[in-house]
């Protein structure tokens, strides 16, 4: 069984990421859908990692280069989500460990991510993977 990290790039190896990424993100109606987003994304530099295995994504992460006045210039992570079957077997580990290289090579001073409040697992799991909550991210809904 083969295991390898590389970016899904075209919009058929995007589409294959849709059902991993659809439980991350259930607002997602259809692969169309994730792959028109991943095209509005690209322009600021969005790009989409995943552990594939046997050919095919059982995890991913989305992310981009930022730079602002709070973390100074930095990898922002989006999206960080592995397939039911697959937790626990440090595949989001790995995903992190890769953008944190991919940071370094880029000079970039952090590796930021975002979590909802609610979600107390993926924090335990940012923790140990080192990270530290360093703020607090505020929205406000339009209509």
């Amino acid at each position: 069984m083969s295991v390898v990290l590389r970016h899904a790039e075209s919009d058929a190896e995007i589409a294959l990421c849709f059902p991993v990424m659809r439980a991350l993100r259930p607002d997602l109606a259809s692969a169309a859908d994730f792959i028109a987003y991943v095209g509005r994304q690209r322009p600021f530099g969005y790009r989409l990692l995943a552990v594939w295995k046997d050919m095919a994504p059982v995890a991913l992460a989305g992310y981009r280069r930022q730079e602002n006045l709070v973390h100074g210039s930095h990898l922002f992570v989006d999206d960080l989500v592995t397939a039911e079957g697959e937790r626990g077997k440090r595949l989001g580990a790995q995903l992190l460990e890769a953008i944190a290289a991919e940071a370094r090579t880029l000079r970039c001073r952090k590796v930021v991510l975002g979590t909802a409040l609610a979600n107390s697992l993926a924090q335990r799991f940012y923790y140990r993977q080192g990270m530290l909550a360093t703020g607090l991210s505020f929205s406000l809904t339009l209509d």
